[in-house]
């Protein structure tokens, strides 16, 4: 085969798979998202998100994620965190607040996210985050869980265990799931009922979640919570309201939707802010 053949067929490879961004400065923003194939990192100048101190009922997770973090930005030894719990209780809200309230006393930490279906490439993420050695990282992978056949798991291990290399020390993971052991339990007690080894056939994939150093649990909030979430939103827009009539159509309002949350609460608010004029 001639060079100029060989030499067209490198370009066509190169124009179907081009060469991966290369790593930013991490100084055009505070949080980026990560993108796989070809490997880049999309800054993010407005992350969504809302104060700490209007995440009501979650008070025990609030005060030891946030302790964990500054100990982290500060250099000191932390822990990976897993939230899990309740739909719509503030799990990822919470990440998110935290990694603000840092930024605010002056810590330069990145918050990461990277998707579930991106798992398999953290590894070269990670040697990328390990490279800035002048700041730390909250890897974040929000709504994690994992089906029988799902491998992405063994990626994860990656990020808590290291491998060889071990995981950068300027790196640590953040992840919120609905489960506590990132698997249903119809799946784990299947398993453990049909397989030759019943302990072993779910033991590999239920220790992905002891790894994680800090376990935090977020569960359904009572009605006063709730009305309480929704009084500190209508407090920090400035929704002016009878308190008896906000409580009739909140608690109406819950009860059409079947479940009191964080996320009924704030959608709600954004109906009742919406009535009233005010945005959000």
């Amino acid at each position: 085969m001639s060079k100029n053949t060989l030499a067209r067929i490198a370009e066509a490879l190169e124009r179907m798979a081009p060469p991966p961004a290369p790593a930013p400065s991490f100084t055009e923003a505070s949080a980026y998202v990560w993108h796989p194939d070809p490997d880049r990192l999309h800054p993010v100048a407005d992350v969504a998100r809302v104060d700490l101190v209007q995440l009501i009922g979650i008070d025990r997770a609030r005060d030891t994620l946030l302790a964990n973090t500054l100990q982290f930005a500060r250099g000191h030894a932390a822990n990976n965190a897993l939230l899990w719990g309740s739909r719509g209780m503030g799990k990822s809200s919470l990440v998110k607040a935290v990694h603000a309230e840092t930024l605010g006393q002056g810590l330069p930490v990145v918050l990461v996210e990277i998707a579930r279906e991106d798992l398999g490439s953290v590894g070269r993420l990670l040697a990328i985050l390990g490279q800035a050695k002048d700041r730390r990282f909250v890897l974040f992978a929000d709504d994690l869980s994992f089906s029988h056949d799902d491998t992405q798991y063994k990626s994860l291990k990656a990020v808590l265990d290291g491998g060889i290399a071990g995981r950068p020390d300027n790196v640590i993971l953040y992840a919120t799931s609905n489960r506590r052991h990132l698997m249903p339990r119809d799946m784990i007690d299947n398993e453990r009922s049909t397989a030759i080894h019943p302990g072993e056939a779910v033991e590999e994939k239920v220790s992905l979640s002891d790894r994680f150093g800090l376990w935090l649990g977020f569960h359904p909030c009572s009605q006063d919570e709730y009305l309480a979430m929704v009084q500190g939103y209508c407090s920090a827009y400035g929704v002016d309201i009878a308190a008896d009539d906000l409580r009739a159509q909140a608690i109406e309002w819950q009860a059409t939707r079947g479940a009191r949350s964080g996320r009924v609460a704030w959608q709600f608010f954004t109906d009742l802010a919406g009535r009233h004029g005010v945005s959000v």
